[in-house]
């Protein structure tokens, strides 16, 4: 059985443990990338990446080896290595690709559109996104609890230049009285800790309601509930 993750289960690439591609000869280059081959590429980077994605977040980076991706991906470990060359390197397309993924809801965040009706938008999509990711969802958890060794530099890059692109929206929206004075981060952050609980806290759900986002009716539940919480705090109101 692998072993489970801890708060020091993550380390960084090129690690004693970690396990690097074979050398090879050059001949990646011998066949050209025809249309049909570069979807086959596609297909089977999509297969490696969804079958680690359950892993790593069942059990973290460590208590993962690269035997276990190949066998859930139907692949050789050879031909894995051909697609990446190292473990660390799964990990890190991984949550590239569920970070691009987590990120897709708040770009759809425009300044033209009504600030109400997109804000409620967002916190639909976000627990969707919970609903239909949930490992994805737990595996971003993870690596940011654990101080984010992979992934920091996207966190301080593409993912801060999206939110404060973001916040400057919110922000004109409450500077045009069509949102209540809030702070745009703290408004963002609580969007996220309300509809992540969803997906990283299942376990806790289930034990307290025994229900979860698995049934569409405690889902749609959840996305009013929020949206009720979060916009009764930002619509504005008629002066008296």
């Amino acid at each position: 059985m692998p072993r489970a993750a801890s708060s020091g289960s993550q380390a960084g690439v090129g690690s004693s443990s970690s396990k690097t591609a074979p050398q090879h000869s050059g001949k990646r280059s011998v066949y050209p990338k025809t249309p049909r081959r570069l979807k086959q590429i596609e297909a089977k980077r999509t297969a490696i990446l969804d079958a680690a994605l359950g892993l790593f977040s069942r059990f973290g980076l460590h208590g993962t080896t690269v035997e276990q991706i190949a066998e859930q991906a139907s692949v050789s470990k050879t031909n894995l290595f051909y697609y990446f060359a190292s473990k660390e390197e799964v990990y890190v397309a991984v949550l590239r690709r569920l970070l691009d993924q987590w990120l897709a809801p708040l770009r759809a965040l425009e300044r033209d559109s009504d600030p109400v009706k997109g804000i409620g938008d967002y916190i639909r999509r976000k627990v969707e996104f919970s609903r239909s990711h949930p490992e994805a969802s737990r595996l971003f958890c993870l690596e940011i609890v654990q101080g984010a060794p992979l992934l920091r530099g996207e966190l301080e890059t593409s993912l801060k230049e999206l939110v404060d692109a973001k916040a400057e929206v919110i922000r004109a929206w409450v500077v045009e009285g069509r949102l209540s004075p809030v702070d745009p981060h703290h408004l963002i952050f609580a969007i996220w800790s309300t509809t992540q609980h969803y997906a990283d806290f299942a376990v806790q759900i289930g034990a307290l309601l025994n229900t979860g986002l698995d049934d569409s009716q405690f889902a749609e539940e959840a996305v009013r509930n929020i949206q009720r919480i979060i916009l009764d705090g930002v619509r504005t109101r008629p002066l008296a």
